[in-house]
């Protein structure tokens, strides 16, 4: 009997176990299901178009059908006084931060812009050594009002010495955001785009609860520019406040404005009165603001004299000023919102030094114990930089 043939042609070799389960997957392997693999593809690519067109059918369904729907049928069915037109803001689900995150303002719109500026106007408080001794007894200071987390930031003219704390941590600014108001006010005056004697109707969209007086003022009524900066400053009146805002623009304007000073953190997100806290800066770029006005050139003569007037005659004497003697001169603005409270200024002591101090403070709704940090802390301040 003839051995069978395993390999293919006519000899008669002899396949082992192992070479016929070889040769066998091998054939198996060899063969392609050419047609098979066909389908298969085919059937992928008819299942992405399928995809592809419910896709695009369920697009045209949540932007168009449904709306016209509404407007079509519901609508009509709703009493006149509150029907709506049911519209969707496209730019709003696709960049759904635009509105408290913004840098800019183009066509409408609220932007974020790439603000790199290659100068930036303000610079940098010129910093030598840290007066440590000063540090520890403010520090020391606050272990005894647990309840309260400070930020505090003082420089000294004559020395450049300084003490951090904390003083590039972001804090709700309340009404110490005025002072960048102020600062840029006075920088369109300079630029002409208005004069410190024009005026402003209030009109009742002003308006804005918390501080100041303007707020009950009958509508209708023009007040200067200067009133308007003098009530926003000496007296926190926010409604003035958001007449100025309006005036030079608007939050966005504010916004480059504080972007082209060099400032990383302070930022306006909110109308006044702001309660919530929202507007947010911190103790350094606020004492920075202040240093550039005193000490740089960024505005006349003539207006730092006007914010002097401004910020000399602070009605609220209870922070700051508190901690500081009678014969010391004090420029500053307060701010307080129940769960935080502060003053920035700049003091010049009764022996002729001068320093920049800012303190911030997060604490119990309207508690005490912030109040009374900052006067302790301004009477510690006063006293080692006028007496080292």
């Amino acid at each position: 009997m003839p051995k069978p043939n395993y390999n293919g042609n006519n000899n008669n070799t002899y396949a082992s176990m192992y070479e016929q389960y070889y040769i066998n997957n091998t054939a198996q392997k060899n063969e392609k299901p050419i047609r098979r693999n066909i389908k298969k593809k085919k059937r992928k690519e008819s299942d992405l178009v399928n995809k592809l067109i419910v896709f695009f059918l369920s697009l045209i369904l949540l932007f168009y059908v449904l709306p016209y729907s509404y407007n079509k049928f519901i609508g009509s069915a709703l009493p006149p006084n509150s029907k709506k037109l049911l519209k969707i803001d496209y730019y709003k689900l696709l960049y759904p931060t635009h509105t408290y995150l913004y840098k800019d303002l183009f066509l409408g719109r609220y932007i974020l812009k790439d603000t790199k500026y290659k100068k930036h106007l303000m610079v940098d408080i010129k910093e030598s050594s840290e007066r440590n001794g000063l540090k520890t007894r403010l520090l020391s200071l606050a272990q005894n009002y647990r309840r309260i987390k400070p930020a505090v930031y003082v420089w000294e003219q004559n020395g450049s010495t300084y003490v951090d704390i904390d003083a590039d941590k972001p804090f709700p600014a309340a009404s110490i955001i005025k002072i960048p108001i102020l600062i840029e006010m006075f920088r369109e005056i300079e630029s002409g785009k208005f004069s410190l004697y024009d005026t402003m109707v209030l009109e009742d969209y002003y308006r804005a609860s918390g501080s100041g007086k303007l707020q009950y003022s009958q509508g209708g009524v023009a007040h200067s520019m200067d009133y308007l900066a003098q009530i926003m400053i000496q007296n926190s009146d926010n409604s003035s406040t958001n007449m100025i805002m309006s005036k030079i623009g608007g939050m966005p304007e504010i916004n480059r404005a504080l972007n082209r000073w060099g400032l990383k953190t302070t930022h306006i997100n909110n109308w006044l009165p702001d309660l919530s806290g929202t507007n947010i800066t911190t103790a350094r770029e606020l004492a920075k603001m202040l240093y550039n006005v005193d000490s740089t050139n960024i505005l006349t003569n003539e207006s730092k004299r006007q914010i002097a007037k401004y910020m000399g005659h602070v009605k609220n004497n209870r922070l700051l000023q508190a901690g500081i003697p009678s014969d010391a001169v004090l420029l500053h603005k307060t701010g307080d919102i129940g769960f935080m409270v502060g003053d920035a200024g700049i003091v010049k002591t009764a022996n002729g030094k001068k320093y920049i101090v800012v303190i911030l403070v997060r604490r119990p709704y309207n508690h005490l114990s912030g109040k009374e940090f900052i006067v302790k802390a301004s009477q510690i301040i006063y006293n080692n930089i006028s007496y080292n």
